[in-house]
């Protein structure tokens, strides 16, 4: 990534659109900064008996539509700046599907693959006594994202309950279903990808059926994605994780593939593939892209290469602006993250109701929810889009910033 600022690429678009509705200066100001920062020190016993320091974050982007919402994230690479992007992607995404919360991002720098169960439940502790007073059901509700599961959330839960001496399950999603998960939370962001996929492929007229998908990255959104577009039958042709990647003109099954790494620990070796890097999967000749790994993968320096027709973004911010404009003058098809990966967000939402109401809803309830919000925001992203002649990813943006604008407004804050 260089000296770029992930904060300041997160803002082109905002600043874009927010032109396009003739927003003031001072008032875009007031959107795009973030509302609280806190940074936290957190020494962890390590099971050596030394002692180690990490450094946690948690930002509150917007809270003019409700209370803050956003992961934890769990990773080397984490940074303020990162943090304070994902948190504004949050409020964006939010908004664009209408959900009544704001943003927030959390993360850790760490490297949860070098730590053991027991330093990863210490760490996790350590960071929920360390914010406790900065989130809760009515003011912050965090979930996981990148190097985070349910387990780590029911760690962070249980260390706020001893806090606030009782059992609070609003105050974080994604929980395990023992303690107040909802059934559908985990396949959520890869089951919402899919119907924003169904619902493209019928308003853009771009077939699933004998589409050629490539995803970069094979956690848990590509690993539902991708059963998804098989059973509609599409041909998945390349895949790729941390280790590398796998190429198959012919198709690859999922199911073997989610066999062969359970098994592996990788996605290379799969019996028929052909082993390519860990990026080859954006350049490589499909139809459909999904990128689902991490952020500015896409860039100036491969957007010439990008092959596919339309692209489907499962990860946060995974095309920088300026190969977002390469890809817009060759005619590809985005469809934004903050739409695109919305289901999980939405899910959490659910999860969020059921625990406020103490009522819980079948796994086939969930999903008909789901289903709707999701191919209704994509139809209003694309009537925005018709009516002022942009993009899919400036049409969302649109929606969203008129949202929070309208919130704002009405608080009085602007």
């Amino acid at each position: 990534m260089g000296s770029t600022s992930i904060y300041e690429e997160a803002l082109k678009p905002l600043r874009e659109a927010a032109q396009l509705l003739n927003v003031r200066p001072d008032v875009f100001e007031a959107i795009a900064n973030p509302q609280r920062t806190l940074i936290v020190t957190l020494p962890v016993k390590l099971d050596s008996g030394e002692v180690k320091t990490f450094t946690g974050f948690r930002v509150q982007h917007n809270d003019a539509r409700g209370p803050a919402k956003g992961g934890i994230r769990y990773h080397p690479d984490v940074t303020l700046d990162e943090v304070q992007a994902l948190a504004l992607w949050m409020t964006m995404k939010n908004a664009v599907v209408g959900i009544p919360y704001g943003g927030a991002k959390g993360g850790i720098r760490c490297n949860p693959k070098e730590l053991s169960s027991h330093e990863l439940e210490r760490l996790t502790r350590s960071y929920s006594a360390a914010i406790a007073c900065f989130i809760g059901p009515d003011k912050d509700i965090p979930a996981p994202d990148v190097g985070t599961n349910s387990q780590i959330m029911g760690w962070f839960a249980d260390e706020y309950y001893k806090l606030a001496q009782h059992n609070v399950a609003s105050v974080i999603t994604s929980k395990p279903l023992a303690i107040g998960g909802s059934k559908g939370r985990e396949a959520a962001t890869g089951r919402g990808l899919f119907f924003i996929a169904q619902e493209a492929s019928r308003q853009l007229g771009i077939p699933l059926k004998g589409s050629r998908v490539s995803i970069q990255g094979f956690g848990n959104v590509a690993r539902y994605i991708a059963k998804d577009l098989h059973q509609a039958g599409s041909q998945i042709v390349a895949v790729s994780d941390s280790t590398g990647g796998i190429y198959n003109p012919r198709g690859i099954n999922p199911d073997r593939l989610i066999e062969h790494k359970t098994k592996t620990g990788t996605v290379k070796s799969l019996a028929g593939a052909k082993e390519i890097s860990r990026e080859d999967p954006l350049t490589v000749d499909c139809d459909i892209l999904i990128p689902a790994a991490l952020e500015n993968q896409v860039t100036e320096k491969n957007a010439d290469d990008v092959k596919a027709k339309l692209v489907l973004e499962g990860a946060n911010g995974p095309i920088s602006p300026d190969a977002d404009k390469t890809l817009r003058e060759k005619k590809t098809t985005i469809v934004p993250d903050i739409l695109a990966n919305a289901g999980g967000v939405t899910v959490s939402y659910f999860e969020w109701v059921q625990n406020r109401t103490g009522y819980y809803w079948t796994g086939e309830e969930v999903d008909e929810r789901l289903e709707k919000v999701m191919k209704s925001a994509f139809t209003d992203v694309h009537e925005t889009a018709k009516k002022y002649n942009a993009d899919l990813r400036t049409a969302s943006y649109l929606l969203a910033i008129t949202k929070v604008l309208d919130a704002m407004k009405a608080l009085g804050r602007i």
